[in-house]
Protein backbone atom coordinates (compact mmCIF):
# COMPACT_ATOMS: atom_id res chain seq x y z
CA UNK A 1 0.00 0.00 0.00
CA UNK A 2 2.54 2.55 -1.34
CA UNK A 3 1.44 4.56 -3.98
CA UNK A 4 -0.05 8.61 -4.38
CA UNK A 5 -2.88 10.46 -6.52
CA UNK A 6 -2.10 13.76 -8.01
CA UNK A 7 -3.94 15.79 -9.29
CA UNK A 8 -2.66 19.24 -10.60
CA UNK A 9 -4.76 22.98 -11.12
CA UNK A 10 -6.47 22.67 -14.35
CA UNK A 11 -5.12 19.23 -15.39
CA UNK A 12 -7.54 16.59 -16.64
CA UNK A 13 -5.97 13.78 -16.02
CA UNK A 14 -5.05 11.88 -12.24
CA UNK A 15 -1.51 10.98 -11.51
CA UNK A 16 -0.98 7.56 -9.84
CA UNK A 17 2.12 7.55 -8.30
CA UNK A 18 3.39 3.09 -7.13
CA UNK A 19 6.47 2.15 -6.01
CA UNK A 20 8.52 1.47 -2.78
CA UNK A 21 9.02 3.82 0.32
CA UNK A 22 12.11 4.71 1.78
CA UNK A 23 13.24 6.95 5.09
CA UNK A 24 15.88 9.31 5.10
CA UNK A 25 16.75 12.41 7.35
CA UNK A 26 18.32 15.00 5.26
CA UNK A 27 17.25 16.29 1.97
CA UNK A 28 20.57 15.85 0.23
CA UNK A 29 19.56 11.77 1.25
CA UNK A 30 16.59 11.64 -0.97
CA UNK A 31 17.78 9.32 -3.79
CA UNK A 32 17.81 11.06 -6.96
CA UNK A 33 18.74 7.97 -9.45
CA UNK A 34 16.77 8.37 -12.95
CA UNK A 35 13.36 7.78 -11.66
CA UNK A 36 10.36 9.67 -9.97
CA UNK A 37 10.40 10.22 -6.51
CA UNK A 38 7.64 11.53 -4.53
CA UNK A 39 8.96 12.68 -0.71
CA UNK A 40 6.51 13.75 2.11
CA UNK A 41 8.77 16.73 3.91
CA UNK A 42 7.94 16.55 7.93
CA UNK A 43 8.57 20.58 9.36
CA UNK A 44 11.26 19.62 11.64
CA UNK A 45 13.94 19.37 8.19
CA UNK A 46 13.76 23.46 8.95
CA UNK A 47 16.60 22.17 11.17
CA UNK A 48 18.86 22.05 7.88
CA UNK A 49 18.76 25.71 8.08
CA UNK A 50 19.76 25.95 11.64
CA UNK A 51 16.82 27.03 12.79
CA UNK A 52 14.50 25.41 15.99
CA UNK A 53 11.78 23.19 15.85
CA UNK A 54 10.18 20.88 18.24
CA UNK A 55 11.74 17.35 16.86
CA UNK A 56 9.67 14.21 16.78
CA UNK A 57 11.93 12.84 14.75
CA UNK A 58 9.90 11.97 11.52
CA UNK A 59 11.46 10.94 8.61
CA UNK A 60 11.38 12.25 5.05
CA UNK A 61 8.89 9.49 3.59
CA UNK A 62 9.97 9.07 -0.03
CA UNK A 63 8.31 7.22 -2.88
CA UNK A 64 10.42 5.77 -5.09
CA UNK A 65 8.27 5.42 -8.25
CA UNK A 66 8.74 2.46 -10.39
CA UNK A 67 5.53 2.86 -12.02
CA UNK A 68 3.05 5.51 -13.13
CA UNK A 69 -0.04 5.82 -14.24
CA UNK A 70 -3.27 8.78 -15.95
CA UNK A 71 -7.12 8.43 -15.76
CA UNK A 72 -9.25 11.16 -16.70
CA UNK A 73 -10.69 12.15 -13.35
CA UNK A 74 -14.49 11.49 -14.58
CA UNK A 75 -13.32 8.18 -14.78
CA UNK A 76 -11.21 8.03 -11.43
CA UNK A 77 -13.94 9.79 -9.33
CA UNK A 78 -16.70 6.58 -10.63
CA UNK A 79 -14.27 3.99 -9.03
CA UNK A 80 -13.50 5.95 -6.15
CA UNK A 81 -15.30 5.23 -2.90
CA UNK A 82 -18.53 7.32 -2.43
CA UNK A 83 -18.99 7.15 1.13
CA UNK A 84 -16.31 8.38 3.82
CA UNK A 85 -16.66 6.01 7.11
CA UNK A 86 -17.64 7.78 10.21
CA UNK A 87 -15.07 8.90 12.88
CA UNK A 88 -15.32 9.78 16.11
CA UNK A 89 -14.95 13.86 16.18
CA UNK A 90 -12.35 14.87 19.07
CA UNK A 91 -12.74 18.75 17.67
CA UNK A 92 -9.88 20.70 18.42
CA UNK A 93 -7.11 20.57 21.08
CA UNK A 94 -7.63 24.30 21.90
CA UNK A 95 -11.16 26.29 22.37
CA UNK A 96 -11.11 29.27 20.52
CA UNK A 97 -10.65 31.37 24.15
CA UNK A 98 -7.51 29.35 24.28
CA UNK A 99 -6.51 29.98 21.06
CA UNK A 100 -7.04 33.44 21.29
CA UNK A 101 -5.47 33.61 24.60
CA UNK A 102 -2.21 32.54 22.63
CA UNK A 103 -2.50 34.55 20.36
CA UNK A 104 -3.00 38.12 22.59
CA UNK A 105 0.38 36.58 24.31
CA UNK A 106 2.59 35.95 20.52
CA UNK A 107 1.15 39.76 19.81
CA UNK A 108 2.03 41.40 22.91
CA UNK A 109 5.47 39.28 24.07
CA UNK A 110 6.62 38.54 20.34
CA UNK A 111 5.76 40.91 18.30
CA UNK A 112 5.51 44.05 20.32
CA UNK A 113 9.00 43.20 22.04
CA UNK A 114 10.97 43.31 18.44
CA UNK A 115 11.24 39.50 17.82
CA UNK A 116 9.44 39.65 14.16
CA UNK A 117 6.88 41.06 12.47
CA UNK A 118 4.50 38.29 11.73
CA UNK A 119 4.45 34.82 13.27
CA UNK A 120 2.21 32.00 12.40
CA UNK A 121 0.51 29.68 14.63
CA UNK A 122 -1.36 26.83 14.03
CA UNK A 123 -4.20 25.00 16.44
CA UNK A 124 -5.06 21.04 15.83
CA UNK A 125 -8.42 19.04 14.59
CA UNK A 126 -8.47 15.69 15.78
CA UNK A 127 -10.40 12.63 14.97
CA UNK A 128 -10.40 9.12 15.60
CA UNK A 129 -10.77 6.39 12.48
CA UNK A 130 -11.60 2.61 12.99
CA UNK A 131 -12.66 1.37 9.72
CA UNK A 132 -10.04 0.99 6.98
CA UNK A 133 -7.65 3.64 6.37
CA UNK A 134 -7.47 3.20 2.67
CA UNK A 135 -10.93 3.28 1.90
CA UNK A 136 -11.26 6.08 4.47
CA UNK A 137 -8.29 7.87 2.12
CA UNK A 138 -10.05 7.45 -1.24
CA UNK A 139 -13.11 8.38 -0.16
CA UNK A 140 -11.70 11.79 1.01
CA UNK A 141 -9.97 12.18 -2.16
CA UNK A 142 -13.19 11.56 -3.62
CA UNK A 143 -14.79 14.57 -1.91
CA UNK A 144 -12.15 16.97 -2.72
CA UNK A 145 -11.92 16.36 -6.64
CA UNK A 146 -16.01 16.98 -6.23
CA UNK A 147 -15.80 19.78 -4.02
CA UNK A 148 -12.84 21.64 -3.64
CA UNK A 149 -11.56 24.64 -6.18
CA UNK A 150 -9.09 25.83 -6.62
CA UNK A 151 -6.51 23.71 -4.89
CA UNK A 152 -2.99 23.64 -6.53
CA UNK A 153 -2.66 20.30 -5.61
CA UNK A 154 -5.45 17.79 -4.58
CA UNK A 155 -3.71 14.45 -3.61
CA UNK A 156 -3.57 11.51 -1.91
CA UNK A 157 -0.21 10.14 -0.49
CA UNK A 158 -1.01 6.54 0.54
CA UNK A 159 1.64 4.54 2.74
CA UNK A 160 1.97 2.17 5.69
CA UNK A 161 3.48 4.64 8.23
CA UNK A 162 1.54 7.42 6.71
CA UNK A 163 -1.47 8.75 4.83
CA UNK A 164 -1.93 12.13 4.09
CA UNK A 165 -4.98 13.70 1.67
CA UNK A 166 -5.31 17.55 0.84
CA UNK A 167 -6.30 20.24 -1.82
CA UNK A 168 -3.19 22.74 -1.27
CA UNK A 169 -4.27 26.16 -2.80
CA UNK A 170 -0.05 26.85 -2.23
CA UNK A 171 3.11 26.01 -4.27
CA UNK A 172 6.06 26.60 -2.19
CA UNK A 173 8.44 26.31 -4.79
CA UNK A 174 9.14 24.33 -8.23
CA UNK A 175 11.84 24.61 -10.74
CA UNK A 176 11.06 23.99 -14.44
CA UNK A 177 14.29 24.42 -17.14
CA UNK A 178 16.11 26.39 -14.42
CA UNK A 179 13.44 28.68 -13.93
CA UNK A 180 12.57 28.86 -9.71
CA UNK A 181 8.82 29.66 -8.79
CA UNK A 182 7.14 30.71 -5.77
CA UNK A 183 4.14 31.42 -4.50
CA UNK A 184 3.01 33.21 -1.50
CA UNK A 185 -0.82 33.11 -0.40
CA UNK A 186 -1.80 35.00 2.52
CA UNK A 187 -4.93 37.57 2.81
CA UNK A 188 -8.14 35.60 3.65
CA UNK A 189 -11.73 36.41 2.77
CA UNK A 190 -14.06 33.82 4.58
CA UNK A 191 -16.20 33.35 2.01
CA UNK A 192 -16.30 31.77 -0.89
CA UNK A 193 -18.92 32.98 -3.26
CA UNK A 194 -18.92 36.79 -2.46
CA UNK A 195 -20.36 39.73 -3.93
CA UNK A 196 -17.97 42.66 -5.92
CA UNK A 197 -18.90 45.09 -2.96
CA UNK A 198 -17.17 42.41 -0.05
CA UNK A 199 -14.37 41.64 -2.52
CA UNK A 200 -13.63 45.14 -2.87
CA UNK A 201 -13.71 45.68 0.81
CA UNK A 202 -11.36 42.53 1.57
CA UNK A 203 -9.01 44.40 -1.02
CA UNK A 204 -9.03 47.33 0.88
CA UNK A 205 -8.14 45.43 4.00
CA UNK A 206 -5.03 46.64 5.33
CA UNK A 207 -4.40 43.99 7.62
CA UNK A 208 -5.24 41.46 4.59
CA UNK A 209 -2.85 43.53 2.06
CA UNK A 210 -0.22 44.06 4.94
CA UNK A 211 -0.08 39.89 5.68
CA UNK A 212 0.32 39.61 1.95
CA UNK A 213 3.21 42.20 1.22
CA UNK A 214 5.20 40.51 4.17
CA UNK A 215 5.19 37.53 3.23
CA UNK A 216 6.16 38.53 -0.11
CA UNK A 217 9.42 40.02 1.57
CA UNK A 218 9.82 36.94 3.39
CA UNK A 219 9.76 34.66 0.22
CA UNK A 220 12.28 37.47 -2.15
CA UNK A 221 14.35 36.52 0.49
CA UNK A 222 14.64 32.86 -0.30
CA UNK A 223 14.90 34.16 -3.57
CA UNK A 224 17.13 36.18 -3.35
CA UNK A 225 19.58 33.11 -1.62
CA UNK A 226 18.65 30.76 -4.26
CA UNK A 227 18.77 32.54 -7.39
CA UNK A 228 21.69 34.54 -8.18
CA UNK A 229 19.91 37.00 -10.20
CA UNK A 230 16.84 37.21 -7.36
CA UNK A 231 13.61 36.86 -8.09
CA UNK A 232 11.09 39.58 -9.75
CA UNK A 233 6.98 39.20 -8.52
CA UNK A 234 4.21 38.98 -10.66
CA UNK A 235 0.71 39.74 -9.28
CA UNK A 236 -1.60 39.64 -7.14
CA UNK A 237 -3.68 37.76 -8.00
CA UNK A 238 -7.31 36.63 -6.33
CA UNK A 239 -7.00 32.21 -5.46
CA UNK A 240 -10.44 31.28 -5.09
CA UNK A 241 -11.33 27.97 -2.81
CA UNK A 242 -14.73 26.33 -2.12
CA UNK A 243 -14.99 28.26 1.10
CA UNK A 244 -13.06 31.52 1.15
CA UNK A 245 -10.70 33.61 -1.17
CA UNK A 246 -6.72 34.22 -0.91
CA UNK A 247 -4.96 36.78 -1.99
CA UNK A 248 -1.49 35.96 -3.75
CA UNK A 249 1.53 36.75 -5.31
CA UNK A 250 3.73 34.40 -8.02
CA UNK A 251 7.57 35.18 -7.74
CA UNK A 252 10.49 33.72 -10.18
CA UNK A 253 13.82 33.81 -10.73
CA UNK A 254 16.85 31.79 -11.96
CA UNK A 255 18.94 29.23 -10.46
CA UNK A 256 21.17 26.10 -11.61
CA UNK A 257 21.04 24.61 -8.27
CA UNK A 258 20.25 21.00 -7.24
CA UNK A 259 16.61 21.00 -6.69
CA UNK A 260 16.82 19.39 -3.33
CA UNK A 261 19.54 22.76 -2.63
CA UNK A 262 16.55 24.83 -3.73
CA UNK A 263 14.09 23.02 -1.11
CA UNK A 264 16.28 23.78 1.51
CA UNK A 265 17.33 27.08 0.96
CA UNK A 266 13.34 28.00 0.74
CA UNK A 267 12.23 25.99 3.73
CA UNK A 268 10.00 27.03 5.04
CA UNK A 269 7.38 29.46 3.48
CA UNK A 270 6.55 32.47 5.73
CA UNK A 271 2.67 31.79 4.90
CA UNK A 272 3.17 28.77 8.06
CA UNK A 273 5.69 29.98 9.91
CA UNK A 274 6.08 33.71 9.73
CA UNK A 275 9.14 36.19 9.88
CA UNK A 276 11.88 36.73 10.15
CA UNK A 277 12.38 32.91 9.63
CA UNK A 278 14.70 32.19 12.34
CA UNK A 279 13.12 33.85 15.05
CA UNK A 280 9.10 32.83 13.77
CA UNK A 281 10.52 28.91 13.82
CA UNK A 282 11.42 29.77 17.41
CA UNK A 283 8.31 31.78 18.45
CA UNK A 284 6.68 28.26 16.97
CA UNK A 285 8.44 26.52 19.60
CA UNK A 286 7.93 28.46 22.42
CA UNK A 287 4.31 28.72 21.87
CA UNK A 288 2.81 25.79 20.04
CA UNK A 289 2.37 22.95 22.43
CA UNK A 290 3.24 19.95 20.11
CA UNK A 291 5.41 19.44 17.49
CA UNK A 292 4.29 20.12 13.59
CA UNK A 293 4.74 16.77 12.15
CA UNK A 294 4.10 16.85 8.46
CA UNK A 295 1.76 19.86 8.06
CA UNK A 296 3.81 23.01 7.09
CA UNK A 297 6.31 20.80 5.36
CA UNK A 298 6.01 20.02 1.59
CA UNK A 299 4.84 17.32 -0.55
CA UNK A 300 7.74 17.22 -3.10
CA UNK A 301 7.83 15.80 -6.52
CA UNK A 302 10.70 15.05 -8.00
CA UNK A 303 10.82 14.07 -11.93
CA UNK A 304 14.04 13.79 -14.23
CA UNK A 305 14.20 15.63 -17.30
CA UNK A 306 17.02 15.54 -20.40
CA UNK A 307 18.47 18.67 -18.01
CA UNK A 308 18.44 17.02 -14.60
CA UNK A 309 15.79 16.95 -12.04
CA UNK A 310 13.05 19.32 -11.29
CA UNK A 311 11.06 19.66 -8.58
CA UNK A 312 7.40 20.62 -7.71
CA UNK A 313 6.60 20.75 -4.28
CA UNK A 314 3.00 22.46 -2.64
CA UNK A 315 3.10 23.16 0.92
CA UNK A 316 1.43 20.62 3.22
CA UNK A 317 -1.39 22.37 4.44
CA UNK A 318 -5.39 21.87 3.76
CA UNK A 319 -4.25 18.24 4.45
CA UNK A 320 -5.62 15.26 6.88
CA UNK A 321 -2.91 13.44 8.45
CA UNK A 322 -4.17 9.83 9.54
CA UNK A 323 -1.09 7.58 11.39
CA UNK A 324 -1.70 3.87 11.40
CA UNK A 325 -3.24 3.81 14.67
CA UNK A 326 -6.19 5.86 12.75
CA UNK A 327 -5.76 9.07 14.90
CA UNK A 328 -6.74 11.95 12.11
CA UNK A 329 -5.24 15.45 12.46
CA UNK A 330 -6.01 18.68 10.39
CA UNK A 331 -3.91 21.71 11.27
CA UNK A 332 -4.61 25.07 10.44
CA UNK A 333 -2.82 28.58 11.11
CA UNK A 334 -3.59 32.44 11.11
CA UNK A 335 -0.70 35.17 10.67
CA UNK A 336 -0.17 37.25 13.20
CA UNK A 337 0.31 40.79 13.00
CA UNK A 338 0.67 43.95 15.25
CA UNK A 339 -3.16 44.90 15.00
CA UNK A 340 -4.77 41.34 14.78
CA UNK A 341 -7.86 40.27 16.92
CA UNK A 342 -7.42 37.27 18.66
CA UNK A 343 -10.88 36.19 18.09
CA UNK A 344 -10.99 36.89 14.42
CA UNK A 345 -7.60 34.55 14.30
CA UNK A 346 -9.64 31.85 15.88
CA UNK A 347 -12.32 31.82 12.83
CA UNK A 348 -9.61 32.13 10.55
CA UNK A 349 -8.35 28.54 11.43
CA UNK A 350 -11.65 27.19 11.75
CA UNK A 351 -12.64 28.45 8.05
CA UNK A 352 -9.10 27.50 6.79
CA UNK A 353 -10.05 24.06 8.09
CA UNK A 354 -13.29 23.83 7.03
CA UNK A 355 -12.82 22.48 3.59
CA UNK A 356 -10.89 19.50 4.76
CA UNK A 357 -13.27 18.97 7.46
CA UNK A 358 -16.27 19.11 5.31
CA UNK A 359 -14.03 16.49 3.04
CA UNK A 360 -14.05 14.10 6.11
CA UNK A 361 -17.62 14.61 6.96
CA UNK A 362 -16.99 16.40 10.25
CA UNK A 363 -18.17 19.56 9.26
CA UNK A 364 -21.19 21.12 6.46
CA UNK A 365 -20.39 23.39 3.63
CA UNK A 366 -21.09 26.91 4.41
CA UNK A 367 -23.76 28.63 2.76
CA UNK A 368 -23.33 31.91 0.95
CA UNK A 369 -24.06 34.94 1.97
CA UNK A 370 -25.26 36.15 -1.39
CA UNK A 371 -27.01 32.91 -2.93
CA UNK A 372 -24.76 32.30 -6.32
CA UNK A 373 -26.01 30.76 -9.36
CA UNK A 374 -25.35 27.04 -9.77
CA UNK A 375 -21.82 26.77 -11.05
CA UNK A 376 -20.91 30.40 -10.50
CA UNK A 377 -17.69 31.72 -9.71
CA UNK A 378 -16.32 34.72 -7.78
CA UNK A 379 -16.62 37.85 -9.74
CA UNK A 380 -12.42 38.24 -10.13
CA UNK A 381 -12.60 39.56 -13.68
CA UNK A 382 -15.02 42.49 -12.79
CA UNK A 383 -13.25 45.55 -13.59
CA UNK A 384 -13.23 47.44 -10.55
CA UNK A 385 -12.14 43.95 -8.58
CA UNK A 386 -8.81 44.17 -10.91
CA UNK A 387 -8.66 48.19 -10.60
CA UNK A 388 -8.27 47.27 -6.97
CA UNK A 389 -5.82 44.48 -7.48
CA UNK A 390 -3.45 46.63 -9.52
CA UNK A 391 -3.90 49.48 -6.83
CA UNK A 392 -2.08 47.05 -4.13
CA UNK A 393 1.06 47.50 -6.16
CA UNK A 394 1.03 51.04 -6.57
CA UNK A 395 3.55 52.36 -3.79
CA UNK A 396 5.40 48.72 -3.70
CA UNK A 397 9.29 48.53 -5.06
CA UNK A 398 9.93 48.74 -8.98
CA UNK A 399 13.09 46.80 -7.99
CA UNK A 400 11.18 43.65 -7.23
CA UNK A 401 8.38 44.15 -10.10
CA UNK A 402 10.56 44.78 -13.37
CA UNK A 403 13.75 42.81 -14.66
CA UNK A 404 16.57 43.94 -13.07
CA UNK A 405 19.48 44.90 -14.81
CA UNK A 406 22.91 45.31 -13.63
CA UNK A 407 23.63 49.04 -12.99
CA UNK A 408 27.28 48.12 -12.63
CA UNK A 409 27.60 52.34 -11.40
CA UNK A 410 30.08 51.24 -8.42
CA UNK A 411 33.15 49.35 -8.11
CA UNK A 412 34.41 48.43 -4.21
CA UNK A 413 34.39 45.14 -1.96
CA UNK A 414 31.56 45.42 0.28
CA UNK A 415 31.17 43.14 4.01
CA UNK A 416 27.85 42.95 4.69
CA UNK A 417 27.28 41.86 8.32
CA UNK A 418 24.37 39.18 8.96
CA UNK A 419 22.34 39.82 12.18
CA UNK A 420 20.25 36.76 11.40
CA UNK A 421 17.53 38.32 8.99
CA UNK A 422 17.29 36.89 5.52
CA UNK A 423 16.45 40.92 4.63
CA UNK A 424 20.14 40.64 4.32
CA UNK A 425 20.22 38.53 1.17
CA UNK A 426 18.17 40.79 -0.56
CA UNK A 427 19.89 44.24 0.11
CA UNK A 428 23.57 42.13 -0.62
CA UNK A 429 21.58 41.46 -4.03
CA UNK A 430 20.71 45.15 -4.68
CA UNK A 431 23.91 46.16 -3.62
CA UNK A 432 25.46 43.47 -6.54
CA UNK A 433 23.15 45.11 -8.97
CA UNK A 434 25.10 48.52 -7.97
CA UNK A 435 27.98 46.58 -9.38
CA UNK A 436 29.51 46.46 -5.96
CA UNK A 437 31.86 43.24 -4.99
CA UNK A 438 29.62 41.73 -2.15
CA UNK A 439 30.39 39.02 0.29
CA UNK A 440 27.94 38.26 3.48
CA UNK A 441 29.31 36.25 6.43
CA UNK A 442 27.48 36.02 9.44
CA UNK A 443 27.90 38.27 12.57
CA UNK A 444 29.47 35.39 15.06
CA UNK A 445 31.81 34.44 12.00
CA UNK A 446 33.09 38.03 11.29
CA UNK A 447 36.44 38.88 12.15
CA UNK A 448 38.03 41.50 10.30
CA UNK A 449 36.03 45.03 9.85
CA UNK A 450 38.71 46.99 9.20
CA UNK A 451 39.61 45.98 5.42
CA UNK A 452 36.91 46.10 3.17
CA UNK A 453 35.78 49.42 0.87
CA UNK A 454 32.46 49.38 2.86
CA UNK A 455 30.51 47.23 5.62
CA UNK A 456 27.13 47.07 5.74
CA UNK A 457 25.79 46.31 9.28
CA UNK A 458 22.53 44.37 8.51
CA UNK A 459 19.08 44.10 9.91
CA UNK A 460 18.13 41.51 12.53
CA UNK A 461 15.16 40.98 15.39
CA UNK A 462 15.27 41.56 18.84
CA UNK A 463 16.17 44.30 21.02
CA UNK A 464 18.90 46.93 21.13
CA UNK A 465 19.81 47.75 24.20
CA UNK A 466 20.41 43.86 25.76
CA UNK A 467 23.23 43.35 27.60
CA UNK A 468 23.23 39.73 27.02
CA UNK A 469 22.08 38.84 23.60
CA UNK A 470 25.66 37.44 22.05
CA UNK A 471 24.35 38.98 18.88
CA UNK A 472 23.71 42.30 20.15
CA UNK A 473 27.30 42.20 21.99
CA UNK A 474 28.93 41.39 19.45
CA UNK A 475 27.36 43.73 16.86
CA UNK A 476 27.97 46.72 19.41
CA UNK A 477 31.83 45.33 19.07
CA UNK A 478 31.71 45.25 15.52
CA UNK A 479 30.45 48.90 14.80
CA UNK A 480 32.28 50.57 17.37
CA UNK A 481 35.45 48.79 15.51
CA UNK A 482 34.34 49.60 12.18
CA UNK A 483 33.56 53.87 12.96
CA UNK A 484 35.36 56.33 10.85
CA UNK A 485 35.39 54.37 7.58
CA UNK A 486 33.07 54.02 5.09
CA UNK A 487 30.20 52.22 7.11
CA UNK A 488 26.29 51.87 6.48
CA UNK A 489 23.61 50.60 9.10
CA UNK A 490 20.24 49.35 8.71
CA UNK A 491 17.29 49.17 11.32
CA UNK A 492 18.78 46.68 14.11
CA UNK A 493 22.28 47.75 13.23
CA UNK A 494 21.07 51.79 12.73
CA UNK A 495 19.60 51.52 16.47
CA UNK A 496 22.69 49.96 18.41
CA UNK A 497 24.83 52.38 16.01
CA UNK A 498 22.85 55.41 17.37
CA UNK A 499 23.28 54.08 21.25
CA UNK A 500 26.74 54.28 20.65
CA UNK A 501 26.40 57.36 19.46
CA UNK A 502 24.67 58.60 22.27
CA UNK A 503 21.18 58.83 21.50
CA UNK A 504 18.12 57.48 22.92
CA UNK A 505 16.56 54.67 21.99
CA UNK A 506 12.72 53.96 22.85
CA UNK A 507 10.48 51.21 22.54
CA UNK A 508 7.88 52.51 20.06
CA UNK A 509 4.45 52.77 21.53
CA UNK A 510 2.61 50.21 18.39
CA UNK A 511 5.52 48.27 16.38
CA UNK A 512 5.81 49.69 13.16
CA UNK A 513 6.21 45.82 11.31
CA UNK A 514 5.79 46.21 7.65
CA UNK A 515 4.30 49.55 7.24
CA UNK A 516 5.30 51.49 4.12
CA UNK A 517 6.40 55.68 5.77
CA UNK A 518 6.83 58.81 3.48
CA UNK A 519 10.22 60.15 5.42
CA UNK A 520 13.11 62.23 4.38
CA UNK A 521 16.79 60.78 3.89
CA UNK A 522 19.82 62.88 3.18
CA UNK A 523 17.65 65.95 1.66
CA UNK A 524 15.49 63.73 -0.30
CA UNK A 525 11.87 62.69 0.37
CA UNK A 526 11.32 58.53 0.00
CA UNK A 527 8.87 55.74 0.32
CA UNK A 528 10.46 53.33 2.33
CA UNK A 529 9.36 50.28 3.76
CA UNK A 530 9.78 49.50 8.20
CA UNK A 531 9.80 46.77 10.93
CA UNK A 532 10.82 47.79 13.56
CA UNK A 533 9.42 47.82 17.74
CA UNK A 534 12.62 50.20 18.81
CA UNK A 535 13.57 53.75 17.68
CA UNK A 536 16.31 56.42 18.15
CA UNK A 537 15.03 59.47 19.17
CA UNK A 538 16.59 62.88 17.94
CA UNK A 539 15.26 66.42 16.99
CA UNK A 540 15.19 66.35 13.17
CA UNK A 541 17.62 69.08 11.29
CA UNK A 542 19.58 68.56 14.57
CA UNK A 543 23.80 67.08 14.35
CA UNK A 544 25.09 64.44 15.81
CA UNK A 545 28.85 63.87 15.96
CA UNK A 546 28.74 65.86 12.51
CA UNK A 547 26.12 63.35 11.71
CA UNK A 548 22.74 65.16 10.00
CA UNK A 549 19.62 63.95 11.56
CA UNK A 550 16.44 62.93 9.75
CA UNK A 551 13.64 62.47 11.93
CA UNK A 552 9.73 62.97 12.44
CA UNK A 553 9.38 66.90 13.53
CA UNK A 554 6.91 65.78 16.42
CA UNK A 555 7.77 62.37 17.71
CA UNK A 556 11.90 62.96 17.14
CA UNK A 557 11.62 59.25 15.59
CA UNK A 558 14.91 58.73 13.40
CA UNK A 559 14.74 58.06 10.43
CA UNK A 560 18.27 58.46 8.96
CA UNK A 561 21.88 59.67 10.22
CA UNK A 562 24.06 60.83 7.21
CA UNK A 563 27.34 62.35 6.87
CA UNK A 564 31.00 61.97 5.53
CA UNK A 565 31.59 58.17 4.87
CA UNK A 566 28.47 56.81 7.26
CA UNK A 567 24.70 56.50 6.33
CA UNK A 568 22.39 54.32 9.15
CA UNK A 569 18.95 53.73 8.33
CA UNK A 570 15.63 52.57 10.22
CA UNK A 571 14.00 52.01 7.45
CA UNK A 572 14.72 48.53 4.45
CA UNK A 573 15.87 50.19 1.66
CA UNK A 574 15.37 46.40 0.42
CA UNK A 575 12.10 45.29 1.30
CA UNK A 576 9.01 45.18 -1.09
CA UNK A 577 7.28 48.02 0.97
CA UNK A 578 10.25 50.58 -0.01
CA UNK A 579 9.05 52.04 -3.59
CA UNK A 580 12.36 54.96 -3.15
CA UNK A 581 14.91 51.96 -1.97
CA UNK A 582 16.92 50.86 -4.45
CA UNK A 583 17.43 54.67 -5.61
CA UNK A 584 17.97 55.50 -1.95
CA UNK A 585 20.35 53.00 -1.20
CA UNK A 586 22.32 54.19 -4.41
CA UNK A 587 22.59 57.42 -3.64
CA UNK A 588 23.36 56.26 0.00
CA UNK A 589 26.40 53.97 -1.00
CA UNK A 590 27.58 56.48 -3.71
CA UNK A 591 27.82 59.39 -1.17
CA UNK A 592 29.64 57.18 1.52
CA UNK A 593 32.29 55.56 -0.82
CA UNK A 594 32.91 59.04 -2.73
CA UNK A 595 33.90 60.52 0.75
Amino acid sequence: MNYALIHRQGSPTVDRLSGTVEEVFRLADIALTGTEVLAMVPFRQVQERGFPARDDQLPILCLQVDRLETEPVADLITRLPAQAPPLEDLGFTQSDDDYAAVVRTVIEEEIGSGEGANFVIRRDYRARLEADREQAALAWFRRLLERESGAYWTFAFITDQMIAVGASPERHVSTTGGVVRMNPISGTLRNGQPDVDTLLSFLADRKESEELVMVVDEELKMMSAACPDGGVMRGPFLKPMSQLIHTEYLLEGHSRLDPREVLRLTMFAPTVTGSPMGNACAVIARHEPTPRGYYSGVLARFTPTERGYEVDAPILIRTAFLDADGQVSVSAGATLVRHSDPRAEAAETRAKAGGMLTALGLAQAPTPAVEQPTGSRPPVADPRVEAALADRNRHLAPFWRDEQVSGAELRAQVLVVDCEDDFTAMLAHQLRRLGLDVQVVPWHQVQDVEQPDLVVFGPGPGDPLSQTNPRIVRLRELIAQRLGRPLLAVCLSHQVLSDQLGLELRKLPAPRQGTPRLVRIAGQEARIGYYNTFTAVAADGSQVRGLTVDSEPDTGFLHALTGPGLASVQGHLESVLSFDGYDTLRRLVSDILDQ
